[in-house]
């Protein structure tokens, strides 16, 4: 048995649909599953999702206040007031204050941009920064990706004599900002019909009106911020980042240009992957770590030279921030390392002095991969008497509604369910911590802390091809709430396995069903190569992929889980160094079994616990679900006996033998024949003195004439007289099989054949017929 890291949870598509989806869509079964496990029942509703049109963009009027925005902004303009567009310093907001500058310089607007230091001024408006606006002769400020929550600077920005305008996008307390105006996609009273932007759609939304037409040229901007914000691929949104992922493969901007240079990949190439995990990445590395202005001069320059040198900075940085992150990650699970993964805290809060608050969120967003549990992830600031980080969630902990419950106690707070940023004074991380967990046993359950891997569907082998696998790009891009398909492949064999790379942590396969191979490539799990018994059937979810080698292309799975529930035999039979096949057997829930005594003085040396005789193990129930058969046991029903009693998810046999009754053999008839005709002559003999002599003469071993010796004393045939072998007067007429150990002879060697010497395939065959049978009731059987 293997057990899998989380629960999965499959969806298997109506056959119907498939085959209906598949003939009228033309694409192959593969699309047409994912479709269908995603809800398409209609060919009508499956086209128009794979062909997105510019249909799907909604009049930026339909937003209470744009029109007032749009007033404002051209009176501004007229009256060549300053505007300062103030962003944030993630992907998001860098996109979201580019495209805002970039449409006010079209205006002709005296426009000047700021971005919050998240270490000096934290999330969101920053009185410092709204007085310095003041003070360069600011008129209106415009926030795009944040303002909403930003309550007090705003109120202090109104006090001196500016008008301020919010676009943002993230969740909207309960009292809003005393703005003139509000451009949010999920207010209340909002009528526009799309909820779901990100901060730059809403600033794409507000170009869009004031340029008076679809502003085309910054599809790419909109589809960087999008799928770096993590928010709905669906609807409008879907549409956006369509049309920038394709603007950014035939750019002729310098910026993507750079970013694709020192990410070391082609334009042509581009997808939401190389957005979310190489660009995004690097663009969110300067503001994690300083001033966030570089990211906005990066897609504001028309230069290349100066392009690549800010791209290269950038790329700097994510590296220093990507060393910074392992740091605090490992500091963070020494915290946690009193814990279990399932005993520990429902919501993880941690924190130490000197954590850097822009890498935070990447800290929590790996205790939760490793815990699955929610985590806070605090700096302290000691001198200012602060604590400072941030948080993601869980499904069923609605992380921003969560921390709204403790307002008292975390004045500056927010965001999304599934992520926040805050500041508390630090007197209170404990109490927080206390209360998050108290009001976790009311909103998570048991259930909900056994990580979920949603699987779309289960497929065939003989269903994947490199065809099929690239067919899959019609229903990119994959994310947030249409996120990348999960493929299952179930009960496949394993035709080869081998672990791969310098340390041996990887591990390459080859998969079989039926007739069809399939290469599987699974990074870090090199240890399943040992713990995969031959002609295992296993059931595997992955990622599927196209392999490019020398011209040649190949399907693979990249493996993200495996299990089995049948339970596995490892063949170590003839291993006789224990330090060869020892590392092999797990450490924990394991016992060593031995049939005889003599087994467990060999073995006490070099295995130091969990060795039993038989007779013990049975008599004490041991909990253990993997076993080692060190020896043979002395007759097939002891060991039928053990496997009726006793249940394993593993059997690793060794079956250690010091002399082989098999090899050693049983005398011929006619070998006993002229044996007895020696003694017949003799009388009697002295068997010790003269067997060496005797072996020699004939080429017998000498253990051949003291087994036959010892039948014929049990038949009665000779006795033992002062060390000679006497032969007895009127002797009656007996086989040779009626003697004991010519039977227990006869049995061992028959043992040996069935289970140290058979070939694998016949020995599993002899554990899988005894292992059916179970003549203990359930309630009384001993589980080890």
């Amino acid at each position: 048995m293997i057990k899998s890291q989380k629960k999965w949870q499959v969806s298997r598509p109506n056959i119907n649909v498939v085959e209906m989806l598949e003939k009228e869509l033309s694409i192959p079964r593969v699309c047409a599953k994912v479709l269908a496990s995603r809800g398409f029942e209609r060919v009508e509703d499956a086209k128009a999702f794979l062909h997105v049109t510019a249909d799907q963009l909604h009049n930026p009027f339909l937003f209470p206040g744009m029109e007032a925005l749009v007033a404002r902004v051209h009176q501004a303009i007229d009256a060549e007031e300053r505007i300062m567009v103030y962003g944030d310093y993630d992907a998001d907001g860098i996109t979201s204050t580019t495209i805002m500058v970039k449409t006010l310089e079209s205006l002709g607007a005296d426009v000047i941009y700021k971005i919050p230091n998240r270490f000096i001024d934290g999330y969101g408006p920053s009185e410092r920064l709204f007085q310095e606006a003041f003070d360069e002769g600011v008129k209106l400020i415009i926030t795009v990706d944040n303002g909403i929550s930003g309550l007090k600077p705003i109120e202090f920005a109104k006090g001196l004599g500016m008008d301020v305008i919010v676009t943002d996008h993230h969740e909207p307390g309960e009292n809003l900002p005393m703005a003139d105006i509000i451009i949010h996609p999920n207010l209340r009273d909002s009528t526009y019909p799309f909820p779901h932007l990100a901060g730059v759609g809403v600033a794409f939304k507000v170009a869009h009106a004031l340029l008076e037409e679809i502003p085309k040229e910054f599809f790419y901007l909109v589809a960087i911020g999008t799928i770096a914000d993590l928010v709905s691929l669906t609807g409008e949104n879907r549409y956006l980042v369509q049309q920038g992922l394709k603007q950014m493969q035939q750019t002729d901007s310098v910026a993507i240009e750079a970013l694709a240079n020192i990410s070391g990949i082609e334009l042509r190439s581009i997808d939401e992957e190389t957005v979310g995990f190489m660009f995004g990445p690097r663009i969110n590395a300067v503001g994690r770590l300083g001033e966030a202005a570089p990211g906005v001069d990066l897609f504001l320059t028309e230069n290349p030279n100066h392009a690549l040198a800010l791209a290269n900075m950038l790329n700097e940085k994510n590296k220093e921030r990507q060393s910074i992150v392992k740091q605090i990650t490992d500091e963070a699970m020494e915290q946690l390392e009193q814990f279990s993964p399932t005993e520990g805290p429902s919501v993880i809060v941690v924190g130490k002095v000197g954590w850097n608050p822009g890498v935070l969120g990447i800290v929590a967003s790996k205790l939760v991969e490793k815990y699955y549990r929610p985590a806070i992830v605090l700096g302290f600031d000691e001198e200012k008497n602060i604590a400072k980080g941030s948080a993601r969630s869980i499904e069923g902990f609605h992380m921003y509604k969560e921390l709204a419950k403790n307002q008292d106690i975390v004045p500056h707070f927010g965001g999304h369910p599934m992520a926040a940023g805050m500041t508390l004074p630090l007197e209170n991380v404990d109490e927080l911590r206390a209360r998050l967990n108290d009001q976790a046993k009311t909103s998570l359950t048991e259930e909900q802390l056994i990580p979920i891997v949603s699987i779309d569907v289960p497929l065939e082998m003989d269903e994947i091809s490199t065809e099929s696998i690239e067919s899959l790009k019609k229903l990119a891009p994959f994310g947030m709430d249409f996120a990348k398909p999960v493929y299952c492949i179930e009960n496949v064999e394993v035709s080869s396995i081998r672990k791969i790379g310098s340390a041996q942590n990887h591990l390459k396969m080859e998969l079989k069903q039926d007739a069809v191979l399939l290469d599987a490539i699974g990074f870090g799990k090199g240890q399943l190569a040992d713990e995969i018994a031959p002609t295992t059937k296993l059931s595997f979810i992955g990622d599927l992929q196209i392999n490019e080698w020398n011209g040649r292309k190949k399907a693979q799975l990249m493996i993200q889980d495996v299990k089995t529930d049948e339970w596995q035999l490892f063949d170590i039979r003839g291993i006789r160094q224990v330090n060869r096949w020892k590392p092999l057997i797990p450490v924990e829930d394991t016992v060593y079994i031995a049939f005889n005594e003599q087994t467990i003085k060999h073995f006490s040396s070099t295995i130091d616990s969990k060795l039993y005789l038989v007779n013990e193990l049975l008599e004490q129930p041991i909990q253990a679900q993997f076993a080692v058969l060190l020896d043979l046991p002395e007759d097939e029903q002891t060991l039928v006996k053990l496997m009726q009693y006793l249940s394993f998810k593993r059997i690793y046999a060794h079956f250690y033998t010091n002399e082989s009754s098999y090899f050693e053999g049983l005398p011929t008839r006619e070998q006993f024949k002229w044996y007895f005709s020696l003694l017949t002559k003799r009388k009697s003999f002295a068997l010790k003195q003269h067997v060496h002599e005797l072996s020699k003469h004939t080429g017998w071993s000498q253990n051949t004439f003291n087994f036959m010796s010892k039948v014929f004393f049990e038949l009665n045939f000779v006795r033992i007289d002062n060390g000679m072998l006497v032969l007895n007067e009127n002797l009656a007429k007996k086989d040779l099989s009626e003697a004991p150990s010519y039977k227990n002879r006869e049995k061992q060697m028959e043992l040996e054949q069935k289970l140290l010497y058979a070939p694998y395939i016949e020995l599993k065959q002899w554990f899988e017929e005894r292992r059916a049978v179970q003549t203990v009731p359930e309630e009384e059987q001993i589980w080890i």
